[in-house]
């Protein structure tokens, strides 16, 4: 294993524990992770811990782009960094664009990505309206959509809240979502699959709403 990739899986195990026993993590898997073929992970967003929840949660490393002002907080910048984010700047359409290209080669070179589509933070924990990123980057790579719901974190740690409170943490890994290849070419092809994507995080969201009867957290 080289360097680089034992001190991920060093952090990722690390926070795993810290919110297992901080948080009472719970890790629910719908279906196994497709082998030699990278996903592309499509959560909902509620807090700036969201990134380190599912990058703990999730069994292999990823690659996502993060608000270069998380990276500020040296600590916290260093953190998150090790866990595959790549800062970005929200405050131009190159940079946008930039950001598209970028997920687009760490799915070429094998690596699985981590989009929050809603494209802000819920201040509740409900699911607020798609971009359509997700349906761009799955037409062009022909990727699989893996939707992830993560309930909890909007109260550990709220939008603009730099404490963090001990409220458990659900995340939730959905079915796959996939198309034929000569699907992501036919007109429409991008609202396809937004459309799949909101319903399958709409299902999560119904489910991780329902109350719970006795979570255990799961490593």
């Amino acid at each position: 294993m080289k360097l680089d990739n034992f001190f991920y899986t060093a952090v990722r195990i690390f926070f795993k524990i810290i919110f297992f026993f901080y948080h009472r993590l719970s890790v629910k898997w719908t279906e196994p992770l497709p082998k030699g073929r990278s996903v592309i992970i499509a959560c909902n967003h509620c807090s700036n811990l969201d990134p380190l929840i599912v990058g703990a949660a999730f069994s292999r490393r990823l690659r996502y782009f993060a608000k270069e002002e998380l990276f500020r907080p040296f600590l916290f910048g260093r953190i998150i960094r090790t866990l595959g984010a790549v800062p970005v700047s929200r405050n131009s359409s190159a940079a946008a664009a930039g950001a598209l290209k970028g997920l687009l080669k760490f799915l070429e070179e094998g690596s699985d990505v981590l989009i929050f589509p809603e494209g802000s933070r819920s201040v509740d924990g409900k699911l607020l309206p798609l971009e359509g990123g997700v349906g761009l980057i799955a037409c062009h790579s022909k990727a699989p959509v893996l939707p992830v719901f993560v309930k909890g974190s909007h109260k550990a740690m709220p939008r603009g809240s730099v404490m963090i409170k001990p409220v458990k943490i659900t995340v939730t890994f959905g079915n796959l979502i996939t198309f034929p290849p000569e699907t992501y070419k036919e007109k429409g092809a991008r609202e396809k699959v937004m459309t799949a994507l909101e319903d399958a995080l709409k299902a999560l969201e119904s489910k991780a709403l329902e109350p719970a009867q006795g979570e255990n957290g799961c490593f």
